[in-house]
């Protein structure tokens, strides 16, 4: 019984055929996103660059405290406790409408993005008015940066502190005018996303600074 053999030159071409589908096969395989930095480099060494700052100053007033925990315990009993937990409250809610505001505008929502933005500066708002009547309480009763060590670390780490919230403000407040421009969106987020990278540090640095200056003993 004769057995059919395919010709060679057949057999050549579906060879190539074959290479050459495995060849479209390969170009078509979707390659999986690489992992990049949420927002502008350069912001985030400037955020890296202040957490040194003031883990520096945080660590100084630490060292401070142990040589006078008396004078230090009576200075933080004249600070008003309720306050500074208000405007945690705040803070931490502002990051909460930051972080809505980005998947917002991701999802091409940009209305809903610069409602959730307008409420985070309303939060920022709310912080810095209490932290000027905290302040203004203060210089009322002659206490400035020679009172004492503690009142000295108070000032100088709470207003290093309340220009940080609000240049976060200013970078929130165009972004805010932009977003209702429609200028971002799910083709481009990156500046929201640096806006919203150093915003979170601000409050991350309230959230070490509050109980340290103001509950702990």
């Amino acid at each position: 019984m004769a057995i059919g053999l395919a010709h060679p030159g057949r057999m050549v071409e579906m060879g190539k055929e074959r290479v050459d589908e495995m060849i479209v096969d390969r170009v078509n395989v979707p390659v999986a996103d690489s992992p990049r930095l949420a927002g502008d480099l350069a912001v985030w060494l400037i955020i890296v660059a202040e957490l040194l700052a003031f883990g520096i100053l945080f660590l100084s007033y630490a060292f401070a405290r142990t040589f006078d925990l008396a004078l230090f315990n009576a200075s933080q009993r004249t600070l008003d406790l309720n306050s500074g937990a208000i405007n945690t409250a705040l803070l931490i809610t502002g990051s909460w409408c930051v972080v809505r505001a980005v998947q917002a505008v991701k999802q091409d929502a940009s209305k809903a993005g610069a409602r959730w933005l307008l409420a985070a500066l309303v939060c920022g708002g709310g912080f810095v008015a209490i932290k000027l009547m905290e302040f203004s309480a203060k210089a009322q009763a002659g206490i400035d940066l020679s009172t004492n060590t503690f009142y000295m670390f108070y000032i100088l780490l709470t207003g290093f502190h309340f220009f940080h919230v609000l240049a976060a403000m200013i970078f929130l407040t165009i972004l805010l005018v932009k977003t209702r421009a429609g200028r971002y969106g799910s083709h481009d987020a990156h500046a929201l996303e640096t806006g919203a990278a150093f915003w979170h540090m601000v409050d991350l640095l309230w959230i070490v600074l509050f109980p340290l200056i103001y509950v702990m003993r």
